[in-house]
């Protein structure tokens, strides 16, 4: 006994004839009273009275046409509520959190735009915490500026970012037009948490070049670092994307590395196991507009210049 079945059998039951139930339904006649029929051999009674050619239906069909109208509203019901609440795709976008604060808003607007039909849902943490999300299948692809570490997650450079050293416009080094790697010995720094992209970069810069400096801030909040570099005399690595309001206007000066250490991309990533949706090729496609660079080194009046 199927659903199918007891649609017949109601339409049937309503047209009190098997021809205009066939016709309604957009069925042969045969294929009616087939089903019909196995329907009293499948509950062992008799559903129609069939007298002078008419259809009357029994008690029994009676009862069955009864418990079928709420079956078939119950099922019409619960089809009705899966295809509403979950033949949208959902897509769960992670961001590192100069991502977050920077692109995400605006990426997500254009993935919407496009796709009306996606829903999205976006989570915001440092890059270490996204990649284990990823790898937990909590994610289902990121968007990050650091280094993924697992060999089950593929990492496609979509974003070319530049770091920047800032400093606030009355820091001694602001009065320089030239620094050198030594000039950094000692400053005070306020910098990312562990496991942020951004901290790794800045950790690995100081490794390589036998640098040490002061850190007297750390935090995960990119207002607390730009408020530590204008009222705190520290200086920070950061996205030039970040700080471009107070760059341009001259609340910091931008200490910029010749050397393109600096230079990195953010990253569109998922594991290697994932099916690629077309939701997930949406996302990639839309990156490929982003790749660009707010501010030019060469518009910028004030800039200092490490060597």
């Amino acid at each position: 006994m199927t659903i199918r079945h007891l649609r017949i059998f109601i339409t049937v039951a309503e047209c009190k004839k098997m021809n205009l139930a066939a016709k309604k339904l957009y069925i042969s006649q045969p294929t009616v009273s087939q089903s019909i029929r196995e329907l009293e051999e499948h509950y062992g009674v008799k559903l129609f009275e069939r007298l002078s050619k008419k259809l009357f239906i029994t008690d029994a069909g009676k009862y069955l046409l009864f418990r079928a109208k709420n079956l078939v509203e119950q099922y019409d019901a619960l089809e009705m509520s899966m295809k509403e609440n979950y033949q949208k795709e959902n897509l769960r976008i992670g961001a590192s959190l100069t991502v977050g604060v920077i692109l995400l808003s605006d990426i997500i607007n254009d993935l919407e735009e496009i796709n009306p039909n996606l829903d999205t849902f976006a989570f915001v943490n440092n890059t270490s915490i996204i990649e284990q999300k990823l790898l937990d299948s909590s994610l289902d692809v990121a968007i990050v500026e650091g280094k993924v570490k697992s060999s089950d997650l593929i990492s496609i450079p979509m974003i070319d970012d530049r770091l920047v050293l800032v400093c606030g416009i009355d820091h001694p080094l602001a009065n320089k037009t030239h620094i050198c790697l030594s000039d950094l010995e000692n400053q005070k720094f306020v910098v990312r948490e562990k496991g942020s992209g951004t901290r790794e970069l800045l950790d690995d810069f100081l490794k390589f070049h036998n640098l040490n400096v002061k850190i007297v801030w750390e935090s995960s909040s990119l207002d607390t670092i730009r408020h530590a570099v204008i009222n705190n005399h520290c200086l920070a690595l950061m996205p030039m994307r970040v700080m471009q309001e107070d760059i341009l206007e001259h609340r910091m000066n931008v200490i910029y590395n010749t050397t393109n250490e600096w230079n990195r991309h953010f990253s569109l990533v998922y594991h290697k196991d994932k099916n690629i949706t077309d939701s997930i090729l949406l996302l990639k496609d839309i990156l490929k507009k982003y790749n660009s660079i707010d501010i030019k080194m060469d518009d910028l009046s004030s800039k200092l210049i490490l060597e």
